[in-house]
Order: C-alpha cells, then structure tokens, then sequence
C-alpha cells in the first residue's frame, strides 16, 4: 500500500491553526483534495528539465502594464460615511465580534 503524504490529523491540525472545525465528511473531502493537488504537482514534476524553465511573471509573453497617474483626490467626509452605519465609536465602526 502507498505510503499518503497527508493524514486527517494533518488535516485536522491545519483547520484548527485556522480557527475552523471540520466534520469527519468534511476532513475527507480536504484530504482527498490535497492528495489530487499532490498527485497533479507529481505530474507536473515529471515535465523533463522543468527546473530549467525560468518562472513567469505573466501568462501573456507581450503584456504591457501603465501605470496611471497617482492623482489625490478629495474624499467622502467620516462624517457622510458613519451616516450608513449601525454602530459606531469616534470614528471607527463598530461591528460584531466572529473570533472567540
């Protein structure tokens, strides 16, 4: 039997340093998608003298970026803003607290 390179534990131990609980189904379905991501990184890795290749920086050999002009513009007064909220402070906007 083929030795995996990735176990639910692992899994496990990533969705906790993520602050997410996973299901028993839902562990599965990550694990089986690491392995099919591993297994197309093997694939790739078969390509003959593929660290010969130099990365790219774009898919598109002629892409030609310009930088626009960095104009200042005048902004939307705090005051207009915190009109749209529920629940502020000063000038920060308060909303409900999601990490326990």
């Amino acid at each position: 039997m083929e030795e995996r390179k990735f176990t639910s534990e692992m899994v496990d131990d990533y969705a906790d340093k993520l602050l997410i609980g996973l299901t028993r189904e839902e562990n599965q379905m990550v694990l089986e998608e690491f392995e099919a991501i591993d297994a197309q990184i093997d694939i790739i890795n078969e390509i003959p003298d593929i660290e010969s290749v130099e990365p790219m920086t774009h898919c598109l050999d002629d892409f030609v970026y310009e930088l626009r002009e960095d104009v200042e513009q005048e902004s939307v007064p705090i005051d207009d803003i915190l009109k749209n909220c529920d629940d502020y402070v000063g000038s920060e906007v308060k909303v409900p607290k999601v990490v326990g």
